[in-house]
């Protein structure tokens, strides 16, 4: 047996230890992507092989959570692809104002940067008042940090230039306080923003939705649980609800991709048609 297929058997071994002991399903998500974020985690933690982390996973819980936390996929900024928000804010915002009451669902939000970017833009199109932002992650670390909202103020020149592009209608600065090296976004901006934890692997339908975003996430699943969480998706929005993916993501070749309408092909935002 060579190493690499002895690379393969540890890796399998680590991700069925994390589903056995804490109900965490890293199984379905791609082999290549498993195999760069444990390499990472290896070099965070000092260990030599895959293997070695075993027990620790087994037998110590603080150990696992801040493994947990590296794990996860927490890349993001706000207003990322200013395209998209400016096509959300000019061709979707139009017609979800129609609606009396909108729910709308981010799912893996991660540190919480793109809702308080949805946030910003429902306040500048006076919709607001009228919609429940659910923002879900199944890291409660990252969970933690979108619901304190703070962030490191020497990003705010990227998430400026990224607001002016989408599109924005007044100056980043009108929604956060900066104290010393960071800035925290303003209360008003979380009213209408329930954090929770979900996971979209092993957990149930946020019903009856009208706009989803869940972007840069799919990319990370192999085949079977992109079409499992496609599912989750259509049974959780209204029909002509929205779906919002990333710019490298698509439904081409999934179950449900029928099902959907390309609303805008650059972006990867689809709309649910029956």
């Amino acid at each position: 047996m060579n190493t690499i297929d002895i690379e393969n058997i540890e890796l399998e071994l680590f991700l069925e230890a994390i589903y056995k002991r804490y109900g965490y399903d890293f199984r379905q998500y791609s082999q290549a992507t498993m195999k760069r974020r444990v390499q990472n985690l290896l070099s965070t933690f000092k260990f030599n092989k895959v293997s070695e982390m075993i027990p620790k996973i087994l037998f110590d819980e603080k150990f696992f959570e801040q493994l947990l936390f590296h794990f996860s996929i927490t890349v993001t900024e706000m207003f990322r692809d200013p395209s998209f928000y400016k096509y959300l804010r000019d061709d979707i915002i139009p017609y979800l104002k129609t609606y009396p009451f909108m729910k709308i669902w981010c799912a893996g939000c991660a540190t919480g940067e793109e809702v308080y970017s949805l946030a910003i833009l429902l306040k500048e199109e006076k919709l607001y008042d009228r919609v429940t932002i659910f923002a879900t992650d199944f890291n409660d670390k990252a969970l933690q940090k979108a619901k304190e909202g703070i962030y490191p103020l020497n990003n705010i020149k990227n998430y400026t230039v990224n607001y002016q592009k989408a599109g924005g209608k007044s100056s980043l600065t009108e929604y956060f306080h900066a104290e010393y090296d960071s800035v925290i976004m303003k209360q008003e901006l979380r009213e209408k923003i329930t954090f929770a934890n979900h996971n979209l692997v092993i957990d149930g339908v946020f019903g009856e939705m009208h706009l989803i975003f869940c972007r840069n996430v799919l990319i990370y699943f192999n085949r079977n649980l992109q079409n499992k969480v496609l599912d989750l998706f259509y049974n959780s929005l209204i029909r002509n609800g929205f779906l919002c993916l990333g710019t490298k993501e698509s439904l081409q070749f999934l179950e449900k991709a029928d099902a959907f309408k390309a609303t805008d092909n650059e972006n990867n935002i689809y709309r649910k048609f029956f």
